[in-house]
Order: structure tokens, then sequence, then C-alpha cells
């Protein structure tokens, strides 16, 4: 492999491992999205919430004089308490979850980010084999991981915004308000690094193309 190439093939593999870092961190935490109840009188104590894949936090906030109507914002100090989604631990006691979450969103979100970190496994492993010598074209397998691993945050996304959208639409919820937080904006991150970077590891990869027109890629002369 060229100078050129390593180096282009070493960039590429910094920005992935970037997006690797994002998408773990999205994963393992729990501010996706942060909900908050219409408030109708001031100096009252009211429950905001955020979640992520796994578990829910609420946090009781005294609301003070002020115009806005919401319960916020969530970083003001306030009692919080936080517990897993009752499906993936019917021990804990979390009837909140049913009604503020939809279980079939959450638990297929959870599934394809978990389906995505497995991706990004198998994807490191064939890069970390191509540094042996004459084993670079594992580099276009790991690619493929990687960027099926980009497409699956970005499914996982979507699943998490869908999920949003229908807690804030139904009746049977106090929540009124949302917005996305750091963690979502992570996951959107590393959906773009890691599919990007896979794209661009493919072609960074592949054998260089014939220089003429009568010369096959067979029989083209070897990079040194």
């Amino acid at each position: 492999m060229s100078q050129t190439k390593t180096l282009k093939v070493r960039v590429t593999l910094f920005c992935i491992l970037v997006g690797i870092v994002l998408a773990t961190l999205a994963v393992v935490t729990d501010h996706w999205a942060v909900l908050s109840p219409q408030v109708e009188h001031h100096n009252v104590t009211c429950e905001a919430a955020h979640f992520g894949l796994w578990r829910i936090c609420t946090k009781s906030i005294v609301v003070s004089d002020s115009k806005d109507k919401s319960c916020g914002p969530i970083t003001l100090p306030g009692e919080k308490n936080c517990s897993y989604f009752r499906h993936f631990n019917p021990g804990e006691s979390s009837e909140i979850f049913e009604v503020t979450t939809q279980k079939e969103y959450s638990i297929s979100a959870a599934a394809i980010a978990i389906f995505s970190l497995g991706f990004v496994i198998m994807g490191t492993i064939c890069v970390l084999l191509s540094f042996g010598k004459k084993r670079d074209y594992l580099l276009r397998p790991a690619s493929m991981f990687y960027a099926f691993a980009g497409l699956c945050i970005f499914v996982s996304v979507e699943v998490m915004r869908q999920s949003v959208k229908r807690m804030i639409d139904s009746e049977d919820t106090v929540w009124i308000e949302y917005y996305y937080a750091w963690s979502f904006a992570c996951a959107c991150a590393a959906f773009v690094l890691l599919f990007l970077g896979g794209l661009a590891l493919l072609l960074v990869s592949l054998p260089r193309m014939p220089q003429n027109p009568w010369e096959s890629c067979m029989d083209a002369e070897p990079e040194h």
C-alpha cells in the first residue's frame, strides 16, 4: 500500500473511531429527549423527564415566576429519580413508563442500537486483522460493517423520534413540550461519521483502476 493510500486510510479510520465513540456514548446515556408538562401556576413543583434507550429519569423542579408555562429547563436543581424501563428490568417500579413510552418503539430502538454496536465490533476486528502483511483486503468488509452500523444508528434515531412524537400526541400523557438532547445529537453525528466513513474506507481500499484502456485490473502494476 502506497504512503498516500495509507494516509487516506488512517484519516478515514480516525473519523470512524470518532463515530464509534459517539455511537457508544449515545447508546449508554439517557439524554436522547427531554419532556416537559404544562405548568398552569407558578411557585409549584413540576416533573420534567429525560430518557434514553434503557431508562428514564424524572426531576422535580420548582417553577418560579416566569412567562414560560413549561417545566424546566432540566438543568435546574431538583430531586432526580432514574429507573430502567420495566420491559428491560421487570423488578423496577416504573408505572410512568407504561404511560409515557411506547414499549414496542423502545425495544426496537434499543435492539437496533445493539446491532449497530455488533457491526462496529466486527468492523474493528477486520481492521485489526488488516494490519497484517498483505491483508489490506480486509478493509473492504470492515468498511461495509461500519456503513451498516451507521444505518442502524439512523434507524434507531428515527424510531426514537417517532416514539417521542407519539408520546407528545397521546392523550394519556402529560407531556406537551419536548426537545432532543445531547445523546440524540451524538447518535446523529455517529450516523454521519460511520456511514460516510465506511463508504470512504471502501473507496480508498479498492484496488487502483487501470491506467490505460488496454490494461486490466489483474495485470496492473503492483503498488509498492
